[in-house]
C-alpha cells in the first residue's frame, strides 16, 4: 500500500476513535506509528510529544503534522496526517450539532457520555506510562526540573511559558 494511504488511514483511524483529545490519543498514535508501521522509534516518539506540548496548537495534530513528515520527508506527509486526523472531528462534531439540542437529555446519551469520561481517563494514563520507557528513562536532573516546575506552578503561579523556557535551559545544561 502506498505510504501516503496508510498514513492517511492510520491517522484518520486515530482521528475517528481518539475519544478525549490529544493526550487521550497518544497510546493510540504510539501503538500504530512506533509498534505497527515502524514510521518512527520510540525515542523519537517521545521527542515529538515533548516538542508538541510546546508548540501551539492541539498536540494530536502536531503530532500528526511532525510524524507526517517525518515518515515521507514531505510537506504532503505532514497535510496528509493532519487532514486525517481532523477529519472524523470535523465531520462528527457537524453531524452531532445538529441533533445535540434534541437528545441532550436522553438517559441513553448521558449515560454514554459518563462511560466515554472514565475511558478517557484510563488512555490519558496509558499514554503517560508509555512515555516512561527503557529508552527515555526520567533520571534524577529530570525529577529536579519536574519538582522545581511544580512547585514554581502551584506555589508562586509563575507564568507556564516562561517555565516551559526555564524547563527547555535547564534541561539543555542539566542533562
Amino acid at each position: 500500500m502506498d505510504l501516503y494511504v496508510s498514513l492517511f488511514i492510520t491517522f484518520f483511524k486515530i482521528g475517528l476513535f481518539g475519544f478525549g483529545g490529544g493526550y487521550a490519543m497518544l497510546s493510540l498514535i504510539q501503538h500504530d506509528v512506533v509498534e505497527v508501521h515502524n514510521w518512527i522509534s520510540m525515542s523519537d516518539f517521545t521527542d515529538i510529544v515533548a516538542i508538541s506540548q510546546t508548540t501551539p496548537g492541539p498536540i494530536a495534530f502536531n503530532s500528526a503534522t511532525y510524524i507526517g513528515y517525518t515518515a515521507t520527508q514531505s510537506i504532503w506527509g505532514s497535510v496528509i496526517c493532519t487532514v486525517a486526523v481532523s477529519l472524523p472531528s470535523l465531520v462528527i462534531m457537524i453531524t452531532i450539532s445538529r441533533f445535540f439540542f434534541m437528545f441532550r437529555d436522553n438517559k441513553y446519551v448521558v449515560a454514554a457520555m459518563s462511560g466515554l469520561k472514565m475511558v478517557v481517563v484510563g488512555l490519558i494514563g496509558a499514554a503517560a506510562l508509555l512515555l516512561i520507557n527503557k529508552e527515555n528513562f526520567a533520571d534524577y536532573k529530570s525529577y529536579i526540573i519536574f519538582g522545581v516546575a511544580f512547585i514554581l506552578t502551584f506555589k508562586y503561579k509563575i507564568d507556564p511559558i516562561l517555565l516551559i523556557v526555564l524547563a527547555g535551559i535547564a534541561g539543555y545544561f542539566l542533562c
